[in-house]
């Protein structure tokens, strides 16, 4: 695919060139990984319980929405791109309302499906227009419903211009090292939201965006830029990695790759709220790069996309037209 350019306003703005959005559209991106269902429950707290010290929140709204691996898909598809999920989930009723969202959203679903998984639902508590209280439901998949996702990954793969592994340590990525090696093979990039302090799984990825803090659990606390890209240009070297994105919160993004460090200032916008920032950025990347746009041009891009969404509560999105707009 041939890239497609960006420009720049004289403010220093880009904008989008006159065909990025026909190529979003005819674009599509696959996505892997742990899926969640995300309960809010929002009430009034007008009193202190008397059996512990504790607000009582009387319940006045119930919402549904997608969380993790879902959310990432329904980031993805806001921008243009057609997405399939490949995930894991139990036979229970938040699967069914997780499949019910994603295909209301027009998000294509592979559903592994493990009687004795609970599908992972991340329950919150909103009172006084702040959380509360997060309660998580969720258990490891059974090995052969992960085994039947390969297959399934194998199966989709050549439909999509591009892979992303949202990976949340729950336990459906168990298969990654070989889905990273069929999709490089294959010739598609491959972007990987890490977890954990192993990131040998991730091994032969176009690129890595781990947090500040997730970066430092691997390479450990660095002391200034300069030993910060050391010891970032090591790890991807050691990993066969085209790049490292590093988000940094009110620091902006850094890229290392072949031709160095890039480093993009954050966006200056007031902070609502910060969940499912990272999948923003990931799911705008991935788009991108599934459009023909270069790492490097695309990375500003995803870092106005997160800038947008803190802004808003919860789990969110950001639409073409708001990025570019």
């Amino acid at each position: 695919m041939s890239a497609a350019k960006t420009g720049s306003t004289a403010g220093g703005e880009r904008t989008a060139a006159p065909d990025l959005k026909a190529r979003l559209i005819k674009a599509r991106v696959l996505v892997v990984g742990d899926a969640m269902l995300d309960r809010y429950l929002f009430g009034e707290v007008e009193r202190i319980s008397p059996e512990a010290p504790v607000p009582v929140v009387r319940v006045t709204r119930e919402e549904y929405r997608l969380g993790g691996a879902a959310n990432v898909a329904l980031n993805v598809k806001a921008l243009g791109p057609g997405v399939t999920l490949i995930t894991a989930v139990g036979h229970d009723e938040p699967a069914r309302r997780l499949e019910e969202l994603l295909k209301t959203q027009a998000v294509e679903v592979v559903l592994g499906r493990d009687p004795n998984l609970f599908t992972c639902v991340k329950l919150r508590v909103i009172g006084r227009a702040q959380q509360l209280v997060r309660v998580d439901f969720e258990n490891l998949p059974d090995h052969e419903v992960l085994a039947d996702m390969l297959s399934d990954f194998s199966r989709v793969l050549p439909q999509h211009d591009a892979v992303l592994f949202s990976d949340y340590g729950k336990g459906g990525l168990t298969h990654i090292p070989r889905m990273i090696e069929l999709a490089r093979a294959a010739g598609k990039p491959v972007l990987v939201d890490p977890k954990g302090d192993d990131y040998g799984r991730y091994t032969g990825a176009t690129v890595i965006t781990p947090n500040r803090a997730e970066l430092a659990q691997v390479i450990g606390s660095w002391k200034s830029e300069v030993q910060l890209e050391e010891r970032a240009q090591r790890l991807r070297e050691s990993h066969g990695l085209e790049g490292v994105l590093v988000t940094r919160s009110e620091e902006g993004m850094s890229l290392f790759d072949t031709s160095g460090h890039l480093k993009v200032p954050a966006q200056a916008r007031e902070v609502f709220d910060v969940t499912g920032a990272g999948d923003t950025v990931i799911a705008t990347l991935a788009a991108m790069l599934a459009s023909g746009i270069g790492l490097r041009e695309a990375m500003p891009i995803a870092n106005r996309a997160g800038g947008i969404v803190v802004g808003k509560f919860g789990t969110a999105t950001v639409s073409y037209e708001e990025l570019f707009g």
